[in-house]
């Protein structure tokens, strides 16, 4: 256990940062997941707006270093490729 104040208030803020940056990485997976299952439906729509929601979600994550920049970049090609798939099936 920490014996000075600024060691106890550090761990604190730990605590908080950890927290803030779980719950903002699980949101992204949520995100993930409702986006393939839509995806899976076939619903072209509905697939876009989730595409949108979560490309913003994960440009917060990357500003925030929760997520590194190679990443971010390489869920948001593949999952708008699968998109534009679907997208260009119901157009066809």
């Amino acid at each position: 256990m920490p014996h000075h104040q600024a060691q106890k208030k550090s761990l604190r803020q730990d605590a908080k940062r950890h927290e803030r940056n779980r719950a903002a990485k699980s949101r992204i997976r949520t995100l993930e997941k409702k986006l393939r299952s839509v995806i899976k439906k076939g619903d072209a729509a509905e697939a876009t707006g989730q595409l949108r929601d979560l490309q913003k979600a994960l440009d917060q994550a990357k500003s925030h270093n929760l997520i590194k920049a190679e990443t971010v970049s390489r869920k948001k090609s593949q999952l708008a490729k699968h998109v534009n798939a679907l997208s260009d099936s119901k157009a066809a």
